[in-house]
């Protein structure tokens, strides 16, 4: 949640599992989604979000693959995934996001992306990428030029 201060907008929570990410973030005033794939995290989301009161404008749980999944809507992304997915989240994520968007990853960082700042350390350490610097930074079209 550090690495999200001062930002607003949209939040996608790419493998949101219980959804206690998407709950801070929706409390810190976000509009998220929490992307699952396994069914049973999702009902357990979606009954806590009840339970909790928490409005689906703010808080909303799906099961859904983000990978087939246009994120070009979020502004925020965060990440929990093994480290052998990143460099192909990271594609996609630069095909996808706006220039203003940020990209959170957690205890695994983007193979070739220079960081904006990290938090943490070691199993709890988290990575901060503002996807503007980050193409800037690899040579790529920004995304305002690609639409």
């Amino acid at each position: 949640m550090k690495q999200l201060e001062g930002r607003t907008g949209r939040l996608a929570d790419l493998g949101s599992g219980d959804g206690r990410l998407v709950f801070a973030a929706s409390a810190a005033g976000l509009q998220c989604t929490g992307f699952e794939i396994n069914s049973i995290l999702v009902a357990y989301a979606r009954s806590k979000a009840r339970w909790k009161g928490v409005p689906s404008s703010q808080a909303t749980f799906v099961k859904k693959d983000f990978w087939k999944t246009d994120l070009s809507t979020y502004n925020n992304v965060t990440a929990f995934l093994a480290p052998g997915v990143m460099d192909l989240l990271g594609e996609k994520l630069l095909k996808e996001l706006p220039d203003d968007a940020r990209v959170i990853a957690c205890r695994f960082s983007f193979p070739n992306w220079t960081q904006h700042s990290s938090v943490g350390s070691g199993l709890d350490q988290t990575f901060a990428y503002d996807i503007s610097s980050v193409r800037s930074r690899l040579g790529n079209v920004p995304y305002s030029v690609m639409q």
